[in-house]
């Protein structure tokens, strides 16, 4: 059966992209695995018709195919049956030439074309301790990058020279081929090999880069992290990848958020739970005690009497801020009874009194 992907995000055709972006961001949220109704099969299920429905060329082709739009994608499926010599197909490196020739694919999904000159994404990851993320905070971190190089200011041409125009590709950074099928002749562009795309070239490349206009260098990054942000949580910090060939176009810098291992509390989603205990006395006649709190400072929580062993108390509004909004998580503290292995003469004989009483 084919999904619906309207009916998986909960929004009717008619929907505006800001309509289903949000709807999105709500199943995401209510049920992202770290969250206490997360749900990894169905998160997943839920990001795969974002990726079509939020992407407007792609909505159009599956409104269009409707439940054929996998077929659409796949391109060959309308030839299943057909008598087809596949090594007419041989002169072509792989399937996606193929697939320039029709416009992306027989269904029409032709990829745009990618600045080559682009840098690349970068990732890394970033420990902090489960305290630190009650209030925004900045990161000093130092990063090995491709960067600007100074010498040519990104140009890759040594100081002094030009950058000229391709002479193979005429500056367009494509040359055309011609490809022989079952199906007759079809003209096909490729990426200009002189240039690798770019249409240009420097008249001499710069000393340092060798032509690159970038060069690889260790960079200090300033990394805002919001409160309240979560375990395997991502934050992006756009343009502070890798410097992009030439002048190109920086990529973007992703940053995993680890939260260390607390050895008192312990997170589940916005909340925080620890464990106390208390003598014997305490849990008959009631008390108060102090209960460490996130901020390094004491709580005094109130014990009442005859509580159970393993009883869970709840404080509110001590736990983790709730992210990119307002108030924060609770925090529970399950309270359970200390019973003495050893006890003095004196702690024997009033027991022993309090059990001829019937406690």
């Amino acid at each position: 059966m084919k999904k619906d992907y309207y009916e998986i995000l909960g929004v009717p055709k008619t929907s505006t992209q800001d309509e289903i972006k949000k709807a999105y961001y709500k199943l995401a949220h209510k049920y992202h695995p770290d969250k206490g109704e997360g749900d990894e099969s169905k998160f997943k299920e839920i990001n795969e018709a974002y990726q079509v429905l939020g992407n407007k060329d792609k909505r159009a082709q599956y409104d269009r195919f409707g439940t054929s739009f996998n077929n659409a994608q796949s391109g060959f499926n309308g030839f299943n049956n057909a008598n087809i010599n596949w090594e007419d197909f041989a002169g072509f490196d792989n399937l996606e030439d193929i697939f320039d020739i029709f416009g992306g694919g027989f269904g029409g999904f032709k990829q745009k074309e990618e600045d080559l000159r682009r840098g690349s994404d970068l990732e890394m990851i970033l420990e902090i301790p489960l305290e630190s993320v009650l209030k925004d905070q900045k990161k000093e971190i130092n990063i090995p990058k491709m960067t600007k190089c100074s010498r040519c200011d990104g140009t890759g041409a040594e100081p002094g020279t030009n950058v000229k125009e391709c002479f193979t590709c005429r500056g367009k950074g494509r040359v055309q081929q011609f490809k022989k099928t079952i199906l007759g002749t079809f003209t096909q562009y490729t990426v200009c090999p002189e240039c690798g795309g770019e249409g240009v070239k420097p008249e001499k490349p710069c000393n340092v880069c060798n032509g690159e206009g970038r060069i690889k260098k260790e960079e200090t990054i300033s990394v805002d992290i919001p409160a309240g942000v979560d375990n395997n949580q991502i934050i992006k910090v756009k343009g502070k990848g890798d410097a992009g060939k030439r002048g190109g176009k920086a990529g973007d810098l992703y940053i995993r958020i680890i939260i260390k291992p607390n050895p008192i509390f312990k997170r589940k989603g916005d909340d925080v739970y620890i464990k106390t205990a208390i003598t014997f006395s305490q849990a008959v006649l009631g008390d108060k005690i102090s209960i460490p709190s996130l901020e390094g400072k004491d709580i005094i929580m109130k014990i009442p009497q005859g509580i159970d062993s393993g009883k869970i108390m709840k404080i509110s509004g001590k736990g983790v801020p709730h992210f990119r909004g307002f108030g924060r998580g609770d925090m529970y503290v399950q309270v359970n009874i200390n019973t003495p292995q050893k006890l003095t003469k004196k702690q024997k004989n009033i027991l022993e009194e309090l059990k001829r009483e019937g406690l």
